[in-house]
């Protein structure tokens, strides 16, 4: 009773803690989710799916400071062809964004799109809410509820060029909460990229309708922040012979919590995630991906590397769940750590819930450390052991970097990651 009180507590004191922004069509369901908010508690350590990580610094009402990390790289995707979007501390900056046009896409801010007879208004939340069945996501639902801003993109065409989101952390003690709707008609395309820390605490969700026989493309690179915390969440739905691939890679940070549900409802539709993640020290990096198989023929990827060094630790949960009914499923699972000293950890639990009898799906986990027999061959023809280890430690996150389908954006990605790791070694 005690735990339960403690529980219902914190939770209040959360919600006392901000305000429903605005009025308008979102209203709704904003008061709903903070009704179900109420009901079902904010996240604790106690949680099945919680048991790994520790919610405490993303539950409680006042953020830990994070210090602001000063980079002096070129920003990722800046040579593409892109619209640019930037958030400065969850506020959206006008002067460093791009014109929101694109031919075949409609672009607005959730924190301008006033009418009532909003496309967003069947969406938001909408995806969010089926998301918390069987598995409870608390953290999104506070989102759901309280969001300042975000992005809607309803996708009409083949996008000519990627969206790319930027978010930039310039204040210590931000707490910042987006939330993003896209919906892809029948037969559209669209990318989108994000990249940046975006706050000493953030706390997003992005809703995906993915309509029948249309792609969409995600590629994230959470920043080099080393205080950053944060929450995020995809929520997918995907029609009859749609495609979603999504990517992820992380560089520090204390704490990263990413969740990704994903719903296959029409028949022949595929959804591939996959992550990267180099942990050092004081880092905690959790990725929770719930698929849910309820259509036939479809297949689903789940490809996700950590390298951890330091004490750093590793969580990876993820479930692959086929339906009855979802007959010819092709469900693929694979989560793996490679761990650079003693002191690191993974921690995983792959799932398979399936009731079908038609159906082909695996899962695998392992970790270990760095193959000497590699080491050995690599240092005998003379390249330095520091550069033999980066060079492994490339070519065992190369199976999830290869997940993205552009060629140009993998090739960013490892550009980027052997600069990254380049940068540590010296």
């Amino acid at each position: 009773m005690a735990q339960a009180a403690e529980k219902t507590n914190l939770t209040d004191a959360r919600i006392a803690a901000l305000s429903i922004p605005g009025r308008g069509w979102s209203v709704p369901a904003r008061e709903d989710a903070v009704n179900r908010l109420r009901a079902m508690g904010l996240p604790e350590r106690r949680d099945e799916y919680w048991k790994y990580t520790r919610p405490d610094t993303l539950t409680q009402v006042t953020p830990e400071p994070a210090a602001v990390f000063e980079n002096d790289e070129a920003p990722l995707f800046d040579g593409m062809d892109r619209v640019k979007i930037v958030f400065v501390d969850g506020v959206f900056d006008a002067e460093a964004s791009d014109d929101l046009s694109l031919e075949g896409v409609r672009i607005e801010r959730l924190a301008e799109a006033n009418s009532d007879l909003h496309w967003a208004r069947d969406l938001y939340g909408t995806l969010e809410t089926n998301g918390q069945t069987p598995v409870a996501r608390p953290l999104a639902a506070l989102n759901t509820a309280f969001a300042t801003d975000g992005i809607l993109i309803h996708v009409t065409g083949a996008a000519s060029k990627p969206i790319s989101i930027v978010y930039r952390h310039e204040s210590t003690t931000s707490d910042v909460i987006l939330h993003h709707l896209i919906k892809l008609d029948a037969g559209t395309e669209l990318t989108v990229l994000e990249n940046g820390p975006a706050a000493a605490r953030f706390n997003k969700v992005m809703e995906v309708d993915v309509g029948d026989g249309a792609s969409f493309h995600h590629v994230r690179a959470q920043g080099r922040d080393h205080e950053r915390r944060a929450a995020t969440h995809v929520f997918a739905r995907l029609g009859a012979e749609s495609t979603f691939k999504s990517f992820t890679l992380t560089v520090n940070g204390v704490m990263t919590r990413n969740d990704c549900v994903i719903e296959l409802t029409g028949d022949d539709a595929s959804a591939h995630v996959a992550g990267a993640c180099v942990g050092d020290g004081a880092f905690h990096h959790d990725d929770t991906v719930f698929i849910t198989h309820d259509a036939v023929n479809c297949e689903s990827r789940q490809v996700f590397k950590k390298v951890l060094r330091n004490g750093a630790t590793g969580v990876f949960q993820g479930k692959i769940l086929v339906k009855a009914g979802a007959q010819k499923t092709d469900g693929y699972q694979i989560s793996q750590s490679l761990l650079l000293d003693e002191d690191s950890q993974f921690l995983a639990k792959p799932e398979l819930e399936i009731y079908a009898d038609d159906v082909a799906c695996s899962h695998g986990s392992t970790s270990g450390a760095i193959d000497e027999d590699a080491l050995f061959y690599l240092r005998s023809r003379g390249v330095p052991q520091a550069e033999a280890t980066d060079m492994l430690t490339l070519s065992f996150l190369a199976e999830a970097v290869e997940e993205i389908e552009a060629e140009t954006l993998r090739d960013e990605i490892n550009t980027r990651m052997a600069a990254w790791l380049g940068r540590r070694r010296g």
